[in-house]
């Protein structure tokens, strides 16, 4: 195996030195993280620079509507924006009272999977993967569909929307099962109730007694809507375009999209935030020391502690400099919820984490742009306080994400009929074929 990995690493390796003769931008973005023009959308934008081309506080809107006037508006009220806000990134426009309440009514009844799915699906060959085990039943939910691929935009529509609404039940599912086979948690399994919105039916199903507060509730709900979209160049919902561009099935899409974000440059941020506090509180003797706190954060950066990758999770973002906005609507969600649960002072270290680390990386780093808190920092802190399993951190984000995923997919059938195939310049150097008899042994 070695030798086989001496020769993959020979033969496969590209000169850094490569990509500047070509002009190839790793990660197709360039040095201030914007990155490569690869499409059009009209679902959502991101800004973070002005028109001179300067860093500026980041903005990031839905359908035109900025995401912390949506806050803004849900707070004042003291409702619920989860459906609200899917029904919006779907269909462009903000519904009515009544078209509100009936989209509503169109999850609910759509909220229901097959007989006796949990039991022969979800319940069989479970795993701690609790992503594996969504993309697994989502590619078997594909066999119960008899119109597995009719891609018209009418029955692509109809396996979205239940895919939104069935998401949290294959999460919290297939993680109760897990709990229960592998160890040897007590296994409740509970239905969803139709009068109660996605976010209070997680909360419902995930504890024993179903019982939850408004606050956490609200607060969960506020943190699906922050994750639900970003732009069609992000991973997962490039990867949506990419292959929707294809021809092939919503199942397959969607599964293809999960897998992208399962990884840990990509959904998986939270939960490494969560441990890294933990870390950082376990190592730091006196949490007030400001001087102690950043000398452990450049041991972080230098990797000489945490996990030794050299990462402040939860800081910094491909695209944003100034400020990541869903962090900043996030924080003051995340202040009430503290509050409730009596945890202002976890809050104010999370908060003196998020001033000191840019600090650190500043010294540490040679940055071409700022580094602020990314909606991760935060998230991690608010599933923790509600009390989420850490397996569940990343099924959250794709719970939320599936709604970008699925308006992106419509978007990218209406308005491409080409597959999306890019470039890659070959570096090769031409070689002549060598009879194995004269080859080196």
């Amino acid at each position: 195996m070695d030798n086989y990995i001496k020769k993959i690493k020979q033969n496969s390796i590209i000169p850094l030195a490569c990509y500047d003769t070509y002009d190839v931008k790793k990660g197709l973005r360039d040095v201030n993280g914007k990155g490569v023009l690869a499409g059009l959308t009209n679902i959502s934008a991101i800004h973070s620079f002005d028109e001179a081309g300067d860093p500026m506080p980041g903005i990031l809107e839905y359908r035109a509507i900025n995401i912390k006037d949506i806050s803004k508006h849900l707070k004042a009220e003291n409702r619920f924006g989860f459906e609200e806000v899917t029904y919006l990134l779907l269909f462009g426009e903000l519904p009515t009272k009544s078209e509100l309440a009936e989209f509503k009514q169109a999850l609910v009844a759509k909220r229901q999977l097959p007989d006796e799915f949990v039991r022969d699906i979800i319940m069989k060959a479970t795993s701690s993967d609790i992503m594996n085990s969504m993309s697994r039943s989502i590619l078997s939910l594909a066999a119960f569909d008899d119109k597995v691929n009719d891609v018209t935009l009418e029955n692509v529509l109809d396996q979205s929307l239940s895919l939104i609404a069935n998401f949290p039940l294959l999460a919290i599912y297939a993680y109760q099962a897990y709990n229960h086979i592998e160890n040897r948690e007590s296994l409740y399994i509970h239905y969803p109730d139709e009068s109660l919105t996605t976010a209070e039916n997680i909360l419902r199903l995930l504890r024993p007694d179903k019982q939850f507060t408004d606050t956490e509730a609200k607060v969960l709900d506020l943190a699906l809507i922050l994750h639900m979209e970003h732009g069609g160049g992000n991973n997962s919902t490039f990867t949506t375009h990419v292959v929707t561009s294809s021809g092939t099935d919503t199942y397959a899409s969607v599964v293809a999209s999960l897998s992208s974000l399962k990884g840990s440059k990509h959904g998986g941020a939270n939960i490494k935030v969560a441990k890294m506090l933990d870390d950082i509180k376990a190592h730091v003797k006196d949490p007030q020391d400001e001087t102690e706190i950043f000398d452990y954060l450049c041991k972080i950066l230098n990797k000489q502690a945490f996990d030794n990758k050299g990462l402040i999770y939860g800081m910094g973002h491909a695209i944003y400099s100034v400020s990541d906005p869903r962090a900043e609507v996030l924080k003051s969600y995340v202040k009430e919820l503290a509050a409730e649960k009596g945890l202002q002072d976890a809050y104010a270290f999370y908060k003196k984490i998020e001033r000191l680390a840019p600090l650190a990386i500043a010294q540490e780093r040679n940055i071409y742009k700022g580094v602020s808190a990314n909606v991760d920092f935060y998230s991690g802190f608010v599933y923790q306080m509600l009390g989420l399993p850490e397996e569940l951190y990343t099924p959250l984000f794709a719970i939320a994400r599936i709604v970008g995923w699925s308006a992106h997919r419509m978007e990218e059938m209406l308005n491409m009929n080409k597959i999306i195939r890019p470039a890659y310049e070959s570096v090769l150097t031409t070689k002549t074929y060598i009879e194995i008899e004269d080859r080196e042994q």
